[in-house]
This record gives C-alpha cells, sequence and structure tokens, in this order.
C-alpha cells in the first residue's frame, strides 16, 4: 500500500472550481495586455508630467513596448500627451483613462481574492490528501504566491513543509525553510508542486527526476488530466 502511494501525483479535489480562473491563465495575451496598461495608467496617475523613460523604467519592460502602450492608450483616450521643452513629452490621464483604471483594478483585485481563496481551499485538500496517505512532511516545489499560501495552511494541518525547491535558481530564504535549486539536493519526500509559471513541465522534470517520488498537484493550478492518466474521485496516477 505504502509502495503504490509512492508512485501517486494526486490532483487534489475533482476538478476546477466553476467560475474561478486559475492563475496561470492570467498570463493569456489579453490579461497580459490588461496587467501593462494598468500599471501604466496607474504610474502616470501617480506621477503627472511622468516621461516615457521613467515609465518604462517603472513597469521594468523596454522602452519600445513602453512606446507602443503609450500610443495604444492614447488610441483609447485613456491618456493625453502634453510637449515639453527640448522634445520632451509628459502623459496624463484623461476621464476615461481614470475609469478604465478604476475598472482594471477592481478586476483584478476580484480575481487576486478569487485566488487567494481558492489556493487556500486547495491546499488544505492537498494535505488532507497527504494525511490520508501517511505522509506528514513535504517539500514544495515552486517559488510563488501559492508556495506561501501552501505553507502559512501546513501550519493548520498534520504536515510539516520541510522547504522549498526554487528551481529558477534565485537566492533568499522561504519563512526560515530550507531553499535547495535543485531537485538531488532536496530530501526524498512527497512534493507539492506551487510554481504558477510552466507547472506541467515541473510535474514532468519531477516524474523523470524520481518516479517513485508521490506528487501532490493542487487544482487551483487548473492543470490538465490528461497528464495524468488514470485519474479517479481526485486521484491520478503518475505512471
Amino acid at each position: 500500500m505504502r509502495a503504490l502511494a509512492r508512485r501517486r501525483a494526486v490532483a487534489c479535489g475533482k476538478g476546477r472550481s466553476p467560475g474561478i480562473r486559475p492563475p496561470i491563465e492570467l498570463n493569456g495575451e489579453d490579461q497580459k495586455q490588461d496587467r501593462l496598461t494598468l500599471e501604466m495608467l496607474s504610474a502616470i496617475d501617480s506621477g503627472p508630467g511622468i516621461s516615457q523613460r521613467r515609465l518604462a523604467s517603472q513597469m521594468g519592460i523596454a522602452l519600445g513596448l513602453t512606446n507602443s502602450y503609450i500610443k495604444r492608450c492614447v488610441r483609447k483616450g485613456f491618456i493625453k500627451i502634453n510637449e515639453a521643452p527640448a522634445n520632451r513629452y509628459f502623459y496624463y490621464l484623461t476621464p476615461k483613462g481614470f475609469s478604465e483604471k478604476t475598472r482594471l483594478t477592481a478586476r483584478f483585485l476580484a480575481s487576486s481574492l478569487d485566488f487567494y481563496r481558492n489556493a487556500a481551499e486547495s491546499c488544505e485538500r492537498v494535505y488532507r490528501e497527504c494525511d490520508r496517505h501517511g505522509h506528514d512532511a513535504v517539500v514544495l516545489c515552486g517559488h510563488s504566491e501559492l508556495a506561501e499560501i501552501a505553507f502559512l495552511k501546513s501550519l493548520d494541518s498534520n504536515v510539516r513543509v520541510l522547504g522549498l525547491v526554487d528551481l529558477a535558481g534565485r537566492q533568499g530564504t522561504f519563512f526560515s525553510r530550507d531553499v535547495w535549486h535543485c531537485l538531488d539536493d532536496a530530501p526524498r519526500m512527497p512534493r507539492v508542486v506551487t510554481s504558477l509559471v510552466d507547472a506541467e513541465r515541473v510535474v514532468a522534470r519531477i516524474r523523470r527526476h524520481d518516479p517513485d517520488t508521490p506528487v501532490y498537484v493542487p487544482t487551483v493550478l487548473g492543470l490538465s488530466r490528461d497528464i495524468m492518466p488514470g485519474a479517479d474521485a481526485g486521484e491520478a496516477k503518475l505512471s
């Protein structure tokens, strides 16, 4: 029984909650454009007379992409441009721009609240599955907001988080827990996938590295069960 449990990768819960957009879908092209538009409108609102170069720096994007989004916002009537001496330009929000900023802020806030609520519920299901299979400690895989939620929810469960594998290789700490930068360095304990970017690749990488290690996949990630054949009643064998 224990050996069988070691070969399981569990997608906790019976599927995606209705009406919930998993965070990985927030990386779609439309959502990316809306996010950059909101960042631009917010930056202009917080610093009247801001220059294009300053906008690019605050948003962390190339000057050419910044120029493209400025033109887009001008076409939509969200911002106006004033010319200054020495061929400089300054940007200001229009009333329509203020309204769009308010709309996008409300939308992303609602998405964030949905994500945090459903991430917490998904992590609770993960830990109940861990408990059911006799796993009292796990290693998180992927540094993200989901990893932080998974750690905090573990404090209310019978499962301890030993640390986190950050495959991106970033430096730093994680709630006073160990941080490893490759799977070989982490203890061979059940993995909980907490990467919001390329989660399917993380699952595949864990499978290749150690097919006998249990892998738990929170349903908030919205991964297709096609990558987990044999799914039934909330469990999927990765064979």
